[in-house]
């Protein structure tokens, strides 16, 4: 649907910072909302210079799915009303699950992660917690492989209309895959906590597929040979540590703003 569908244009998300378009893509009496991005609204950005952002949202897709992580909606890239770009499939997000909190200060949640104590825009003390949940921490380790800088609050969507233990997929998928370490995100909460089984699992049939076959061919046109072999070095470092990721302390490790 979303590859051969007919796409049309509905709607306009004017808060992002690229062109970013909601539509519907059909196929006789079938319909599937999304969203598209075409390359032609995207800002140029010193840092993520080569390529893309949308072949990165591709890209972390596949990545998603080659590991069994199943965090990114199905994505893809194609032509649409606006010129070639990414298109999406439209997460309905339930206000009532939401993954990323903001308390008053000192206080917690049961079955959820403190990650931050900062100021709100009124100078008032709070707390930053996050669900700790399976499927945000397979949402974390994945941001770990693919390097994702921009990890915030809003990009975590929790659907409508599904159990609250239902898994929960991600968006913005766009500042991925950097060479330089660039993790930012709000779901620090497994910090350093050893990767059991199944984590070291598919990152070793992650790692087979990048080696070689359809992910890694298509990897090679979406980014570039040097960011598919940091993408392989993330992997390995991984596996050999066995260790969930830590904040540094030489980057920012927290996007802005948080949500």
């Amino acid at each position: 649907m979303l590859t051969g569908g007919e796409l049309e244009v509905t709607g306009r998300l004017v808060r992002a910072s690229n062109g970013t378009f909601f539509g519907e893509v059909r196929s006789g009496e079938d319909v599937v909302e999304c969203v598209y991005k075409p390359v032609r609204g995207e800002r140029p950005l010193w840092d993520f210079p080569d390529g893309t952002l949308a072949a990165r949202e591709r890209a972390a897709y596949l990545v998603s799915e080659a590991a069994g992580w199943h965090v990114v909606p199905p994505t893809v890239l194609r032509d649409g009303p606006l010129g070639y770009g990414m298109v999406q499939r439209w997460i309905d997000v339930d206000p009532q699950r939401p993954q990323v909190d903001v308390l008053p200060a000192g206080e917690s949640r049961p079955g959820w992660f403190a990650v931050l104590d900062a100021f709100d825009e009124a100078d008032r003390p709070v707390r930053l917690l996050h669900r700790a949940s399976a499927t945000l921490r397979s949402m974390a380790l994945f941001d770990a492989v693919v390097n994702n800088a921009d990890r915030k609050g809003s990009h975590i969507l929790p659907e409508r209309g599904v159990p609250d233990d239902a898994p929960v997929v991600g968006c913005d998928h766009g500042l991925t895959f950097h060479t330089e370490l660039k993790l930012r995100t709000v779901l620090w909460g497994w910090s350093g906590e050893p990767l059991d089984g199944e984590e070291r699992a598919r990152l070793d049939v992650l790692r087979d597929a990048v080696d070689a076959g359809p992910l890694r061919d298509e990897l090679d046109t979406l980014v570039t040979p040097a960011e598919v072999r940091a993408l392989v070095e993330r992997i390995d470092e991984l596996v050999a540590t066995g260790l969930m990721p830590e904040p540094g302390d030489r980057w920012p490790t927290i996007p802005w703003p948080p949500l």
